[in-house]
């Protein structure tokens, strides 16, 4: 099936998850620890876990820092105990946000996104208000040229609900959350490596933004971004290349 072209949002976001490197293991630090806080310090039986160590290898941290987090969240080592928080709210023409933190301070980490929400043209909503909007599924998109035919196979094959084409050429994988790592695997082992792997919160719906409108929703998403015990945001907002 076609859908809205997404290419360029996604690269764009790829780049600037580059620009804060240097932050991005914080982030994962904090996945790894609720995860096997929470599922457990086995990667075989622990999907979750699984998942964040592939993303703390991809940005290059080193094995003996992802076992020692591994290790203060399953209780062999002393360590800091993070709390997962979801908080949900409105963005520029009534755009859904979806939050999610991490956090050893839930007081601190509330206000600073109420006062992002606030100062930049948004509102706070209350738990539920918004999630209705999006899907929790696995997401794996690969780039333009990629052979669809192939995707669509194996993908299928392997249990995937759905494979999307996108205007601009980019396919989209889509998965139920427990399938996920089995499409994945499929995939790579038929060669066909995806640009982004991860599971997320898909929109069922878009808001379409353009002109100073797209400006001040990248704005309120770049601050709330920005703020330390922010994990991932999503939203369902479109906006053109130069405001994404």
């Amino acid at each position: 099936m076609a859908g809205h072209s997404k290419w360029a949002n996604i690269q764009h976001r790829k780049g600037r998850q580059d620009e804060k490197r240097q932050r991005i293991w914080t982030r994962v630090v904090r996945e790894i620890m609720v995860a096997a806080r929470t599922g457990g310090g086995d990667l075989g039986a622990n999907p979750r876990l699984r998942l964040a160590v592939e993303k703390a290898k991809a940005a290059n941290m080193p094995a003996d820092t992802i076992k020692r987090n591994i290790d203060k969240a399953t209780g062999n080592l002393e360590g800091v105990s993070y709390e997962e928080i979801r908080y949900e709210g409105y963005g520029i023409g009534g755009a859904a946000i979806i939050v999610d933190t991490m956090t050893d301070n839930k007081v601190r980490t509330v206000a600073e996104v109420r006062h992002a929400f606030s100062k930049y043209g948004g509102s706070m909503g209350t738990a539920g208000s918004v999630a209705f909007q999006f899907r929790h599924c696995g997401q794996l998109v690969f780039a333009p040229g990629t052979d669809e035919d192939k995707v669509m196979e194996v993908a299928l094959e392997a249990g995937a609900e759905d494979v999307v084409s996108d205007d601009d050429g980019a396919i989209e994988v889509i998965t139920a959350y427990p399938d996920f790592e089995a499409v994945k695997l499929a995939l790579e082992a038929a060669g066909l490596k995806p640009e982004v792997a991860e599971v997320t919160m898909r929109p069922e719906n878009s808001i379409e933004l353009a002109g100073e409108d797209a400006a001040r929703m990248q704005k309120l998403l770049d601050v709330i971004e920005d703020l330390d015990d922010v994990q991932d945001v999503f939203h369902n907002a479109v906006m053109p290349d130069a405001a994404t």
